[in-house]
């Protein structure tokens, strides 16, 4: 499905008048992340499910692109329309879906939709992600979690972030993350030898701490003089990194190919023979279920909510942030046991199902029942007064 058939308006029917009209509040790749791939699968595969589904992009490209370049200019073109379809949307949409996180997102973007949804009478949902929420709350202003506390249900992907929700008195529904199984399938992997292939699917930021990463493969290589290492990313530390990697005579073993388009992320888990996940603030991390779904032993910190996820042992080897020796240790074991690969590569699998669309989609569709405001009118006709 293209983008432009993601933003453009819902058909004004739907197979399923029992499931209310949605508009879901959130950005779209380019570029990608994990809050915008799953807004991007969200819609998509509610769609295809027949639920009248209508988004509001608050990331749209800029137009004219020189935009753009304008700091104060650009939010101002982008605000503005945002507010506007925002109104028109909440007036046919019986739940508002909104994808928020910490910091200045939240205020531009998460508090003007909840305010919006409650004054048009739609019931409103704030699906909070982000490792920094309990920072955040912890230094917002009051209104921040005045408006958490008005929204009609507040979701979060994991039972690390509804912790985090209780310590500041509020209660949260868990649904979890989506991982598109008919994307990702475990495909078997030759013998790999004495290059074995290890991937890295964060981008190039600070909090993902890729250092940790490159430190870790450099042990691998000591064991395996062929290993390959790909990290899938882009970001503002691609030079230090470089650095990083020609200081420890790693060139030629290490490939920052970039970023990796969502059509091509399947083939890049079917290559690999392990995943590093050096993340030093998380929630629940997409990459970790892809890999899961792909049959990738997954070799990760323990930051945030990814003990929630992975079950260290069982499903994944965990590691204290940034422990470059521990990781880098943990990625041996993986590649020279090979019962404890392949245990790790079952448990996996069998985690991934938990994220599979079927169940996540029915915890979605109980949260919009249970929220959707009473006596708006058959759905066709908002539909077709409002467009």
């Amino acid at each position: 499905m293209t983008t432009s058939s993601l933003t453009s308006p819902p058909a004004s029917t739907s197979e399923r008048t029992d499931t209310p009209a949605v508009c879901i509040v959130g950005p779209l790749p380019p570029p990608s992340g994990g809050m915008a791939n799953q807004c991007e699968q969200l819609v998509r595969l509610l769609r295809q499910d027949g639920v009248v589904v209508e988004l509001v992009r608050h990331n749209p490209p800029y137009r004219p692109r020189w935009i753009g370049r304008i700091p104060v200019l650009r939010a101002v073109f982008r605000l503005l329309p945002y507010l506007y379809r925002l109104w028109v949307a909440a007036g046919r949409a019986d739940v508002m879906h909104i994808l928020a996180n910490s910091g200045w997102a939240w205020h531009l973007f998460a508090t003007p939709a909840a305010w919006i949804g409650r004054a048009r009478g739609a019931g409103v949902i704030i699906n909070y992600r982000g490792g920094n929420a309990d920072r955040f709350f912890s230094r917002a202003p009051r209104h921040v979690l005045a408006t958490l506390a008005r929204a009609n249900a507040r979701v979060t992907p994991s039972g690390f972030l509804q912790r985090v929700f209780a310590r500041h008195g509020l209660d949260a529904t868990i649904v979890p993350n989506i991982v598109d199984l008919s994307r990702f399938s475990a495909v078997e992997r030759p013998p790999f030898g004495d290059a074995p292939h290890l991937i890295v699917t964060r981008n190039l930021e600070p909090i993902y701490d890729i250092p940790t990463a490159i430190r870790a493969f450099a042990i691998v290589r000591q064991a395996f003089a062929g290993g390959r290492l790909t990290v899938a990313g882009s970001g503002p530390e691609l030079g230090r990194l470089q650095a990083l990697v020609a200081e420890l005579a790693l060139e030629g073993s290490v490939d920052f190919c970039g970023r990796v388009d969502n059509a091509n992320i399947p083939a890049l888990y079917a290559s690999a023979d392990c995943m590093l996940n050096p993340s030093t603030v998380d929630n629940m991390p997409i990459s970790i279920l892809e890999a899961f779904g792909s049959g990738v032993p997954v070799v990760s910190t323990d930051a945030g909510g990814i003990p929630d996820i992975v079950d260290n042992g069982v499903s994944g080897l965990l590691v204290p942030v940034g422990d470059a020796e521990a990781m880098g240790v943990a990625a041996v074991r993986v590649l020279r046991e090979p019962a404890l690969a392949a245990g790790l590569r079952d448990a996996g699998l069998k985690a991934a199902a938990a994220y599979a669309w079927p169940t996540v989609r029915e915890q979605w569709l109980r949260v919009y029942r249970s929220v959707a405001r009473p006596g708006r009118g058959p759905i066709t006709s908002r539909m077709s007064s409002n467009a």
